[in-house]
């Protein structure tokens, strides 16, 4: 009887599991969170509701900005994941990643140097 039990209570873990609904909701939620806190795009959010005073507009502009560029990036991401290969996509954002820090750390290097 305890076998059953902790059977049905595994059944149950693994039924929520393979439900990726909330996983992939409170991953996206958090990651984009914390990447976006004390950017420049909150920054200039900060500064813009100062400057004129209206908080619930600058509110209502910024959500709308960064519902818009999301939106982009999921249509752009799902236009990806349904013309190209998972394999290839991997090894090409691998490269662009990889060029990516080279260049930002050389260029700091040579910011560096010249100060």
């Amino acid at each position: 009887m305890g076998k059953t039990n902790s059977n049905s209570k595994i059944e149950e873990v693994d039924s929520k599991d393979s439900n990726p609904f909330f996983s992939i909701l409170i991953t996206s939620f958090s990651t984009i969170f914390l990447a976006e806190l004390g950017d420049k795009t909150q920054l200039a959010t900060l500064i813009i509701s100062a400057q004129s005073g209206r908080p619930l507009i600058v509110f209502i502009g910024a959500s709308l900005a960064l519902i818009s560029t999301s939106l982009l990036g999921v249509l752009i991401g799902r236009w990806i994941a349904n013309n190209l290969p998972r394999q290839k996509f991997t090894v090409v954002s691998g490269i662009v990643m990889l060029s990516l820090g080279i260049y930002l750390v050389t260029q700091g290097f040579i910011g560096f140097i010249q100060n």
